[in-house]
């Protein structure tokens, strides 16, 4: 686990294999179902946190685009992301 990174509370898992065949761990909130955060097998003491776990308005926008195909339609992807597919 991270040094940076303190989990703490209640929290369920869901283990997903990824197209590379990477397991990815969500641990999402048990109440509301929300991913809290995410690890990866690969690289264990990582902690990834989604930026909607965030209450931050002025947060940068995302610069890297991934999974366009699988996106939603209602996603904006401007021209000035890296775009990976």
């Amino acid at each position: 686990m991270s040094t940076q990174v303190h989990v703490a509370g209640r929290h369920r898992d869901y283990v997903r294999i990824s197209d590379e065949g990477e397991g990815r761990t969500f641990h999402f909130c048990p109440d509301c179902g929300a991913t809290v955060f995410y690890t990866l097998s690969t690289a264990p003491e990582v902690i990834a946190v989604p930026i909607g776990g965030f209450a931050e308005p002025a947060f940068p926008p995302p610069t890297v685009s991934v999974y366009e195909s699988r996106r939603h339609p209602w996603l904006a992807v401007t021209a000035a992301m890296e775009h990976h597919d």
